[in-house]
């Protein structure tokens, strides 16, 4: 019994393990393309996602610090008045929803030596830490 629910937790795990890497490594490729008739170039860009935490977000600033893993620095990330910031449930929301440790998924773009980033999805917010204080008061009294 107890190896049959230890192989069910094992391969959940794995499939957990396998949808996170293929979460955090998606990448859509487009092309360029010339027209022999008329001779016009159509170039596509490139969007590339990543998941992790925005660490830092300074609002009169045109760029956010965005870290993929706790073990990864945190990269520069450059957004525009055309970037997109929705929350979970893909509503659109104004910059002022966006928080440092905040988990969410980037959609970007490299232009130039500059990573773009075209949307923001934001996560369900961790649950604050709960601080729990305990005092204890012990009064001590002498009889005469």
């Amino acid at each position: 019994m107890k190896q049959i629910r230890l192989t069910k937790i094992l391969a959940a795990g794995l499939v957990c393990a396998a949808s996170l890497g293929i979460a955090l490594a998606q990448t859509t490729t487009t092309t360029t393309s010339t027209d022999p008739v008329t001779g016009t170039t159509t170039s596509q860009q490139t969007t590339t996602s990543a998941a992790g935490n925005i660490v830092t977000y300074t609002p009169d600033s045109d760029y956010f610090m965005f870290r993929t893993t706790s073990a990864a620095a945190p990269v520069r990330y450059y957004y525009t008045k055309d970037t997109t910031v929705v929350d979970p449930a893909g509503r659109t929301v104004t910059w002022s929803a966006v928080r440092p440790d905040t988990p969410a998924t980037v959609y970007y773009s490299t232009v130039g030596d500059r990573v773009v980033v075209r949307k923001v999805v934001l996560a369900q917010p961790r649950p604050a830490a709960v601080i729990k204080q305990e005092e204890t008061t012990t009064t001590t009294t002498t009889r005469p």
